[in-house]
């Protein structure tokens, strides 16, 4: 039954491969874990998931699954060899129940009566006295009543503590195709690091100190080296107002973790697309700094971040007089493309889902032009606009698979 569960991992993205699975499977057979789906989550996640970034994921597809169950189901418990469930319930037995067994004619008569109800039980039973299944007064299944009965699954359900961990998403926030929140960009952003060694020497170099030592017949000559430092350049260019107003918190996130993170980082702002003018505060956008001085103050050390959801009509980027808020004299896209010259690393991150990106003519406008660097904001998409800034070769789809963006 757990070979359609691993296609399924492999289908939706977790990287797990045939050789761990076949390592679960001998782990269920060298007795790991009991019959439980609480203990079969833990072994199985703790051998099929590699990385922290597809935790929640698995939940999902784990939860998917095996849906609405705190206990293996009856294809599981079919298919379990007698000699191995006998095994099983041995190693699991308190005092207790043993003697409720033998209350009810032994282990034999128990095992019996089980394989009985599995060939009769078509359905999964909620309540009752007879089938196996969750509450009710039966000797077999969870969180019933009977006071000689033999748990099957979860330690407890609503008559004690015990929860569906795979149900609780403790992972949400690793999931690195899920929007981010501030720490989680930060940890990213990290990717982009340049460190350099600049300075006064004030760190010791043990592999240089080990090696002039050696050098000098033995005696000791200490090497000192300048520490390493940040010394990325970043220039984030921010679309506001209008649709861009319901990723104001996103992208603030973004903001945030940047300032953090880029020592050296220029910002302003634009709507919709890129003009003539740019401004620093949005509060007195009448302030205007002209986009020349961009170009002519910030060399091509920069990496060019613009950030915005490209949604707007195709009119606005490619005509003069196309901006919604003034008459601009030339079209966007000269602008962009003196841009793109001046800064051959560049990126745009996009704060839509990416299966939307389809519907907007704009946006694949966009698209095309960057040569495909447009990531959503997404601990992936990110990391992989991180890549890019440092790698142009690395882009995010294209044109044959702009409808299949998840």
């Amino acid at each position: 039954m757990f070979i359609p569960f691993f296609f399924d991992l492999r289908k939706h993205g977790v990287k797990t491969s045939l050789k761990e699975f076949l390592h679960l499977m001998e782990a269920l057979k060298k007795g790991v874990t009991g019959p439980s789906i609480e203990e079969f989550y833990y072994l199985s996640r703790s051998i099929l998931v590699k990385h922290e970034g597809q935790l929640d994921r698995f939940d999902l597809l784990f939860g998917k699954y095996f849906q609405g169950k705190t206990e293996l189901d009856e294809d599981f418990w079919a298919n379990i060899p007698e000699e191995w469930l006998r095994a099983q319930l041995a190693r699991a037995l308190s005092q207790e129940d043993i003697d409720a067994i033998e209350s009810m004619g032994g282990l034999d008569a128990l095992m019996e009566r089980f394989k009985q109800l599995m060939q009769e039980q078509q359905e999964r039973h909620q309540g009752g006295n007879k089938w196996i299944g969750t509450g009710g007064t039966s000797p077999f299944g969870n969180s019933g009543f009977n006071p000689e009965g033999f748990r099957i699954g979860k330690r407890s359900g609503k008559h004690g503590n015990a929860l569906k961990v795979w149900e609780k998403r403790q992972y949400a926030n690793l999931d690195d195709r899920v929007e981010l929140n501030t720490r989680n960009m930060k940890m990213i952003l990290k990717r982009l690091r340049e460190l350099t060694r600049e300075g006064i020497p004030n760190e010791l170099d043990m592999k240089g100190t080990i090696r002039k030592t050696s050098e000098n017949a033995g005696m000791l000559d200490i090497s000192m080296i300048p520490s390493r430092k940040n010394r990325v350049k970043v220039l984030m260019l921010f679309d506001v107002g209008g649709s861009m107003d319901p990723h104001v918190e996103l992208c603030s996130r973004l903001f945030s973790a940047a300032r953090h993170e880029f020592k050296h980082l220029e910002y302003y702002y634009f709507h919709n697309c890129l003009y003539e003018r740019v401004w620093k505060d949005n509060r007195r956008r009448g302030e205007r700094i002209s986009t020349w001085d961009l170009i002519h103050k910030y060399n091509k050390d920069y990496k060019l971040i613009f950030v915005g959801d490209a949604a707007m009509s195709p009119i606005e980027i490619m005509y003069k007089g196309g901006s919604v808020e003034y008459w601009n004299e030339e079209p966007g896209m000269v602008w962009l493309q003196r841009m793109k010259a001046q800064f051959p690393h560049l990126a745009w991150i996009n704060p839509t889902p990416a299966y939307e990106w389809r519907y907007y003519e704009s946006t694949e406008i966009l698209r095309k032009f960057l040569d495909f660097r447009m990531f959503p904001m997404t601990m992936e998409g990110i990391t992989l606009a991180m890549k890019s800034l440092k790698n142009p070769k690395i882009k995010f789809g294209n044109e044959s698979d702009a409808a299949t963006y998840h």
